[in-house]
């Protein structure tokens, strides 16, 4: 989502960096450039003056004056501002009282549901045992959705249809928590299209009623400047703990992001990244600033890796390959464990200039090529799998026309597999003779001394 400003801003870094001396002319030119990015990401107005002002009396100091690279001084200067605008600190859940209770609010199509479903993933992950309550008594689809979402995740949801008092179904729900051993429950509220009295009124009496520990508002990254006036009402109404951004996988332009903090005083906690429930990242602001400074984000992309790959199953697979019987069966799953971790266009994003990377790139063609071959592979027998020796005209042919492909990319898909495997069994056979050359009598079985000391 924020391409557009990371483009922007790179391109005042080359610049930047060009820079032999730091004058308060080049300087003023830098930041207004940089100022006019952050209005166009629908940056709030007063946020995007303070922040520029910020960097402007650091980057008029005297250290970076006499730097020796003034210019990338004054980069840092603007990484350590976002980073402050962001939050530095990953603040995490509270979970306070047995059971703790979590408030999710905001208005119609923020995606309260959804991030309600995606939240209690995460927390049955951390070890807690969440309870879902459906707590729109409007709604009887947000009902239906809930319930919908905890038999995805197998968990359960309290929801009573047809009750319209939310204060008596949140009495019963925290009585079924407690009979249930349920130690958080995710309060799913009721929304509307517009902030009015009533939706308030209402909110503060459930507040009242549960305590919660954490009240979340929901907030849709794709309406930008309007997603600061609502957190500004709804802070007001209900004293927000923090936020969750959604639809940060779209084209939205960021200025909510990097405005929320700024202008409500209160963190952000998580970020929607995608529909699916695993979608939900608790939100690092360090991080955040370096994506946007186009640094990548390394740290993300090996929690995606440990999180999609199976440590016991990489090490047989490792075994396998290192004794060179790697078969297409093994291939296949080493192939859905990558795509596990989700699009190859944000794996790429999260490397050091992966947005550059991917201006140039057609990785939608790479995509498909990886649906094609895992479409490939599963059109065939395990036994083919493991035995790609097997595998004569005719059965090429059935491949091809259950995969849809032809049998040119079947064949092209075999032969690929078999330089690899060639390649695998020359790499095992080097470690064994560099184990062996590794043995007594110092470097590659030589005598010792043969090199001096």
């Amino acid at each position: 989502m924020f391409d557009s400003l990371s483009s922007k801003l790179q391109n005042v870094f080359r610049n930047l960096r060009g820079l032999g001396r730091i004058t308060e002319a080049n300087v003023a030119d830098a930041l207004r450039d940089v100022r006019l990015a952050l209005l166009e990401a629908d940056v709030n107005f007063q946020v995007a003056r303070d922040f520029i002002e910020a960097v402007k009396q650091k980057a008029l100091g005297q250290e970076v004056l006499r730097s020796i690279q003034p210019g990338q001084q004054i980069i840092k200067i603007i990484h350590d501002e976002l980073v402050t605008l962001l939050g530095a600190d990953s603040p995490g859940l509270r979970l306070e009282g047995a059971p703790a209770s979590l408030l999710l609010v905001g208005l119609h199509g923020s995606g309260k549901t959804t991030t309600c479903g995606k939240l209690a993933r995460w927390l049955h992950k951390q070890g807690a045992a969440p309870l879902l309550v459906a707590a729109d008594v409007y709604r009887p689809a947000a009902m239906d959705q809930l319930a919908t979402l905890g038999r995805q995740l197998n968990l359960p949801v309290f929801t009573k249809p047809g009750e319209t008092d939310v204060l008596r179904l949140a009495r019963e729900a925290l009585a079924f928590a407690a009979a249930n051993q349920r130690t958080v429950l995710l309060f799913d509220t009721a929304g509307r299209l517009h902030i009015d009295q009533p939706l308030v009124q209402e909110l503060v009496r459930l507040r009242d009623l549960v305590r919660p520990a954490e009240i979340l508002l929901v907030l849709d990254a794709a309406t930008g400047q309007e997603a600061v006036n609502v957190a500004t009402h709804f802070h007001q109404a209900l004293g927000i703990t923090g936020a969750v951004l959604t639809k940060l996988d779209g084209d939205a332009r960021g200025g909510a992001a990097l405005s929320f903090r700024a202008v409500v005083g209160r963190p952000i906690k998580f970020v929607g990244v995608g529909e699916k429930l695993e979608d939900l990242e608790p939100f690092h602001g360090e991080r955040l600033a370096q994506r946007i400074l186009g640094m990548g984000d390394v740290v993300a992309l090996v929690e995606k890796a440990a999180e999609a790959v199976d440590q016991d199953e990489a090490r047989r697979l490792e075994e396998k390959m290192r004794k060179g019987q790697f078969t297409l069966e093994d291939f296949l799953a080493q192939l859905r464990q990558m795509r596990k971790m989700g699009p190859l266009e944000s794996l790429v994003g999260l490397l050091p200039g992966g947005a550059d990377a991917l201006k140039n790139a057609d990785l939608s063609r790479s995509e498909k090529e990886f649906r094609r071959m895992e479409g490939i592979l599963c059109a065939m027998t395990p036994a083919e799998r493991r035995n790609p020796n097997i595998l004569n005209a005719r059965r090429r042919l059935r491949i091809a026309n259950g995969s849809g492909v032809k049998v040119s990319e079947v064949n092209n898909l075999l032969n690929r597999f078999h330089q690899m495997q060639q390649m695998m069994k020359k790499m095992g056979k080097f470690q064994k003779l560099l184990a062996r050359m590794g043995g007594p009598g110092g470097a590659g079985g030589l005598p010792p001394g043969m090199f001096g000391r």
